[in-house]
Order: C-alpha cells, then sequence, then structure tokens
C-alpha cells in the first residue's frame, strides 16, 4: 500500500497511533468503545480476533498494561499496517500479529487465552448493498457469526472474559450462541443520543459458569442530543482512554 494511501490517526487523544487505509475500512468509535470495555486490571493473554489495522488492539494494549495480546487478522495489507503501528506505539514485547483465518483456528489453541475480543464483520452477504471498495472483509460475514464467536471461545480459557461489540438487532444471535456455553452475562445497548434506539450493544460473559440472569444495563449515550456535541462520557473514553463502567 503506497504511503500516499495511508494515514496515521491519532487514537485516546493522541496516546495511540493507528495507521489506516485512507479509502475503505477505517476504524472509529465501535473500535475505541470495545477496548474501553474491557476491564483495566485484566492479567494475562488476551486476543482480538479480526484486529484489522489495530483500531480497538492499540487502545486495548494501551489501557490493559499487565496483559500480552495477539491480534488474528486475514487481511495481510490491515495486517501490514498493524505491524507498523506495533513498533509506532513501543508494543513489541507485549502484542503479537498473526495472519490468520477465524474460521481455521488450530486444534492446539483450545483453552489458551483469558480475553478474548472482537468487534467482527456486521453484515450476512446478501443482506445490504454491496459495500465500497476495501470494505468488504470488514463489513460482510466471511465466517458465520455463530462461528466467529464460536472460535473466540473454542480460544478462551474456563472462567475467563468473552467481549463483542455488535449491532443491536444481532443481540438474539449473538445469545442464542453463547447463552449455554457462558454465565455472567451482561449487555450494554449504545445509543446515538439519549431516548434514541441502540444502534450497538456490547456484550460481556464469562466461559463456563453457570448460566445465571442476564444484565442488561442501561447503556450509553454517544451524543447529547440529536446533532449535539459528545457526552462528557464519550470525551473522557475517546480522548483519554477511560473506561466503561459495568456496574
Amino acid at each position: 500500500m503506497a504511503e500516499t494511501d495511508v494515514t496515521a490517526d491519532a487514537f485516546l487523544g493522541g496516546r495511540v497511533t493507528v495507521f489506516q487505509p485512507q479509502k475503505g475500512f477505517r476504524a472509529g468509535t465501535d473500535s475505541v468503545l470495545l477496548a474501553a470495555a474491557l476491564d483495566a486490571g485484566q492479567r494475562g493473554t488476551a486476543c482480538e480476533f479480526g484486529c484489522g489495522a489495530g483500531g480497538a488492539l492499540f487502545p486495548a494494549a494501551w489501557r490493559l498494561k499487565d496483559c500480552t495480546f495477539t491480534g488474528l487478522e486475514a487481511d495481510a495489507a490491515m495486517l501490514a499496517l498493524a505491524r507498523r503501528g506495533t513498533g509506532e506505539n513501543g508494543f513489541e514485547g507485549r502484542v503479537e500479529l498473526l495472519e490468520q483465518d477465524v474460521a481455521a483456528i488450530p486444534a492446539d489453541w483450545e483453552n489458551r487465552h483469558d480475553l478474548v475480543f472482537s468487534n467482527p464483520p456486521f453484515f450476512e452477504p446478501g443482506r445490504i448493498r454491496q459495500p465500497g471498495e476495501g470494505r468488504e472483509a470488514a463489513y460482510l460475514e466471511s465466517v458465520p457469526l455463530k462461528d466467529w464467536i464460536g472460535a473466540m471461545l473454542f480460544t478462551l480459557k474456563p472462567k475467563g472474559t468473552f467481549v463483542m461489540i455488535h449491532r443491536a438487532s444481532e443481540l438474539a444471535r449473538i445469545l442464542s450462541v453463547i447463552e449455554r456455553r457462558t454465565g455472567e452475562i451482561a449487555v450494554m445497548p449504545v445509543r446515538s443520543w439519549p431516548g434514541a434506539d441502540a444502534k450497538r450493544v456490547i456484550v460481556k460473559a464469562r466461559k463456563g459458569l453457570r448460566s445465571g440472569p442476564m444484565r442488561l444495563l442501561s447503556g450509553i449515550d454517544l451524543y447529547a442530543a440529536k446533532g449535539g456535541p459528545r457526552t462528557q462520557l464519550m470525551e473522557e473514553v475517546a480522548g483519554y482512554g477511560m473506561g466503561l463502567d459495568w456496574g
């Protein structure tokens, strides 16, 4: 990818740099929210499924200083940008990047990680108009969502933590996969502004625990009003790397 086709973008108020394609899919709010949903006190090993250029991976590595990270990405061009970002941010000793198809996770990866997280492709093929050039892999499922989640849970250690951000309309699909295999399930709706329908949900759970009741949180708003400024919460999350409160 030519240098003129790449931008160096400041995340978390300039605390992290992410190199991204100038055209095509570009990480933004969803990636920052995913990183903010992780527990800053987490220890051990963490793995992001579909890390792209590092839009969630690098903010997560900045926030979770006692974790080592593995980023999985099938797109070689995005992986090259992520490798560049690893060096730029000084994460070489804590972040490993692997060219890996989620549909072909090795058998010996079972029960490997303490934390798995993902912002997977949002749409089933044929359900939306064909995305623009460079956006297909990020928008369209190449691996069915149930298999994507299954691969995440396969690599997660018992009692380890699962975190995913997805479209709110897919919540039933997500819960149908995880409810028999996880416990302590919590769902955080994400609204554009107060009173709007939630367009995103962040789902958190722990592998192998007794299912118990699901917690539906009150959720968060990105903007103070329709067309208004960002909420104080989002200013702190996006500008300073503050985490989300799961109560």
